[in-house]
């Protein structure tokens, strides 16, 4: 039996049942769609971090407090309450005069309810910080303007709200010149700001930023601070000022790294550390996805071996009768082979198309990148799963003795 003469006999078996071949082919679709499209979503959301990450600068440091305070030798019987990071701290250091630092911005942070007189909503991210906040870090002042020095040595009750909340709070009007609660106290709204992307995991939009003055006075207590934002005079000197800053913080907190036993009472990281972490993550977040999808996949290579084994146990006579007239095994065996990967190719085919629309949608705040990669490879998969599955199928087809399958009918 030539090539063509094993596909028409392929496409001919396959529109027999055409109902049966269609949802075969739709497990199949849906199988290649979700590992093209969720792959895309991990891919995406890898992007998406990457590119807020660099947002931030590449002349930017963060510094964290440590996770352990276990000295030893002369620095044991210290008090750990005075390695704490703290606004003193952040002030100090800022006024250090290290060469290759611009701005230290310290920054509290909590979650509370805010609303106005006709909305409220609950669990927003409150900031409290100074005014290089809104100069250094990627949250810049869309409409009014943001708070001052001033307002932070006053502890005024001055917030900027953030595009959503704005938004949530006052539907019908501006907020700018508003009264808001925060929990119970009142705040006046001096800036909206400008809408930034999201990870699609929190809304960056939905923050309110506050002088840091206030925010510990009312909230949070004056101990240790969330993080600081240190900016480097420019990329070049990001290493430099990151030395500069971890031997000021030493001094400041008392820390003598040759002595200690136990972790830095801080840490800091710059862009290129925090770009690596998210894209370890991305790519195992992305590699989860693609094994959840690869399941679907498989159950669509099962739904391809019982469907082939009712086929061979309907065409029973015409094996029979084909082998009675001088068909090979190897013809017989082909045949069915062929069946398979046919159905599974053009399930696969329209998987792709499925999944090439699908990307065109944003997933839960995600734009799906579809990797150059992956369609190929669930086509590749899914014509291998085809292939896999029908073999045991086609070799019974094939292994049947004409006199037996003549006889079964």
């Amino acid at each position: 039996m030539t090539l063509f003469e094993t596909l028409r006999s392929a496409f001919r078996g396959i529109t027999t049942n055409k109902l049966r071949s269609a949802l075969t082919l739709l497990g199949v679709m849906i199988g290649v769609a979700a590992v093209i499209l969720l792959l895309a979503v991990g891919n995406g959301s890898s992007q998406q971090i990457n590119s807020l990450i660099t947002q931030l600068g590449t002349n930017t440091l963060t510094v964290r407090a440590g996770s352990g305070f276990g000295f030893g030798g002369g620095t044991a019987s210290q008090d750990n309450s005075t390695k704490k990071l703290t606004l003193d701290v952040a002030n100090r250091l800022a006024h250090s005069g290290l060469g290759h630092v611009d701005a230290v911005v310290p920054q509290v942070t909590t979650s509370l309810t805010v609303s106005s007189t006709t909305a409220s909503e609950t669990s927003v991210s409150l900031i409290g910080t100074t005014p290089n906040y809104f100069t250094v870090t990627t949250s810049k002042v869309g409409s009014g303007s943001a708070f001052t020095t001033a307002d932070v040595t006053s502890a005024a009750k001055v917030v900027v709200i953030g595009s959503t909340i704005a938004t949530e709070l006052f539907p019908t009007g501006s907020a700018l010149g508003q009264t808001i609660s925060v929990d119970g106290s009142p705040f006046t709204v001096v800036g909206i700001l400008a809408s930034q992307s999201s990870t699609g995991i929190q809304d960056a939009n939905s923050v309110i930023v506050a002088p840091i003055s206030r925010v510990q006075r009312s909230y949070t207590g004056f101990g240790a601070i969330s993080t600081m934002t240190v900016e480097a005079t420019s990329s070049a000197d990001v290493a430099a000022a990151q030395g500069e800053v971890e031997v000021m913080l030493d001094q400041l907190l008392k820390y003598d790294p040759t002595t200690a036993t136990g972790n830095a009472p801080y840490t800091v990281t710059d862009q290129t550390q925090l770009l690596q972490t998210a894209a370890a993550s991305a790519q195992s977040f992305t590699v989860l996805l693609g094994a959840v999808a690869a399941i679907s996949l498989l159950v669509g290579g099962i739904g391809v071996t019982n469907v082939m084994l009712v086929t061979v146990t309907e065409r029973t006579r015409e094996i029979g009768i084909r082998k009675a007239l001088g068909a090979t095994r190897s013809a017989i065996l082909g045949q069915f082979l062929v069946e398979a990967a046919t159905l599974t190719l053009l399930g696969g085919l329209l998987g792709v198309v499925a999944a090439l629309i699908g990307a065109q949608f944003k997933i839960n705040g995600t734009q799906p990148i579809v990797l150059g990669y992956s369609v190929p490879l669930a086509l590749g998969v899914s014509v291998a799963i085809g292939v896999f599955f029908g073999v045991y199928p086609a070799a019974r087809a094939a292994a049947m003795r004409p006199i037996q399958a003549l006889r079964s009918i």
